[in-house]
């Protein structure tokens, strides 16, 4: 089975949480896609985020150690990873916490029927999925007790 390297930005705003209604699997996803060749899952997730709702986000939880030796940038750690099928493939999605920066700039793109901010409980309507209703919730739980950011 083939599986592809992807990346998706759980996006936090004033207590919720924006998904998006993916036009080609008709579902509501976080929003994300396809690392493509030379380019680093920070640098795909941002671009993504821009392509598909034209919002600036800040990526949190990047590690503390300084650079040096080797290193060229520190990149953000995803707060969770998992493989997961689109049907006739699998993606390995690396999952990151992101903080909204202009949010009234929200705009979507042709892959995006529709988007939405969603509040905890709004995440336990019939048409999220499992598995992306429990990553929001991470998602709010890891914000709320992250102490580099304000609310």
């Amino acid at each position: 089975m083939k599986i592809d390297l992807v990346v998706a930005g759980y996006i936090i705003h004033q207590n919720k949480v924006l998904l998006i209604h993916h036009r080609k699997l008709d579902l509501w996803l976080p929003v994300g896609g396809h690392i493509d060749e030379n380019e680093s899952p920070d640098q795909a997730l941002l671009r993504e985020i821009m392509e598909e709702v034209g919002v600036d986000v800040k990526i949190l939880n990047y590690g503390d150690l300084p650079l040096g030796g080797n290193v060229k940038e520190n990149m953000a750690i995803p707060f969770y990873t998992n493989v997961h099928s689109v049907g006739d493939h699998d993606h390995y999605c690396l999952f990151y916490l992101c903080k909204a920066i202009n949010p009234e700039q929200l705009k979507i793109n042709d892959e995006v029927k529709a988007y939405r901010w969603f509040t905890k409980e709004e995440l336990n309507e019939d048409h999220i999925l499992a598995d992306v209703r429990n990553l929001c919730l991470k998602a709010f739980e890891l914000f709320d007790n992250d102490s580099t950011h304000p609310n």
